[in-house]
C-alpha cells in the first residue's frame, strides 16, 4: 500500500477508508468562496458492496491499495464455491459465492475478471465481462404487429438471468446484454 494525496484521486482507484476497501466511482473538487477546498467523492465498497459518499479535505493523505484485474476462465460451481482458472498459469482458484458479482450472468467457459489485492495476494472479487452474448431460453412469444419501438417483455437467459427485451425477440435467439446495467443491447445476427 502506498500513501496518496487527494490530488492523486482517479476513477477506479481503490483506497482504504475506515479499515475497508473502497473503489472511487466519482469525485469532484470543490473550492467554496470561503474556507478550504475539499473533495466530494462517491465510493463503492470493494468487499462489502456498500456505496457511500464521503468528503475529504484537499491535500489529505490516504492509503491506496494496489489492485490488478486478471482474466480467469469460469470452470464450474460446486456448492457455494465458484472455480476459476488463470489464463496463463492454468491454476484453479475457488472463490466464495459472496465475492462473485452478478453470478446470474456467469456461464461455464466464460472469461471473467478477478480483482486481486497485489500487496496481500488475495482475491477481492470476481466480475463477469461488461457485455455477454446469451441465448434466450424462455420468453413469451411476440404478437403480430409488435414493432421495434414497442414495449418490452421479460426473457430468461441460459445463465438464469432475467432481462427486459423488445417484443420481437423470441426463444432461441442470441442477444447481447450489458451486465453492468442488466439491459438488452442488441440482437446478435447468426451467420
Amino acid at each position: 500500500m502506498a500513501k496518496i494525496s487527494t490530488s492523486d484521486f482517479r476513477t477506479g482507484m481503490v483506497i482504504e477508508v475506515d479499515d475497508e476497501l473502497y473503489s472511487i466511482v466519482d469525485y469532484q473538487h470543490v473550492k467554496p468562496g470561503k474556507g478550504g477546498a475539499f473533495l466530494r467523492t462517491k465510493l463503492k465498497g470493494v468487499v462489502n458492496e456498500k456505496t457511500i459518499e464521503k468528503t475529504f479535505r484537499s491535500g489529505e493523505n490516504l492509503m491506496e491499495v494496489r489492485v490488478e484485474r486478471q482474466p480467469y476462465q469460469f470452470l464450474y460451481k460446486d456448492g457455494n464455491l465458484y472455480y476459476f482458472m488463470h489464463q496463463e498459469t492454468f491454476v484453479q482458484t475457488p472463490i466464495e459465492e459472496s465475492k462473485v458479482e452478478k453470478p446470474q450472468f456467469i456461464t461455464e467457459g466464460q472469461i471473467c475478471t478477478l480483482v486481486v489485492d497485489v500487496d496481500n495476494e488475495r482475491i477481492l472479487y470476481a466480475e463477469p465481462p461488461d457485455h455477454i452474448i446469451a441465448k434466450v431460453v424462455k420468453t413469451d412469444p411476440g404478437l403480430r404487429g409488435d414493432t421495434a419501438q414497442g414495449g418490452s417483455k421479460p426473457a430468461t437467459l441460459e445463465s438464469g438471468a432475467t432481462v427486459q427485451v423488445p417484443l420481437f425477440i423470441n426463444e432461441g435467439e442470441e442477444i447481447k446484454v450489458d451486465t453492468r446495467t442488466a439491459e438488452y443491447v442488441e440482437r446478435v445476427k447468426s451467420n
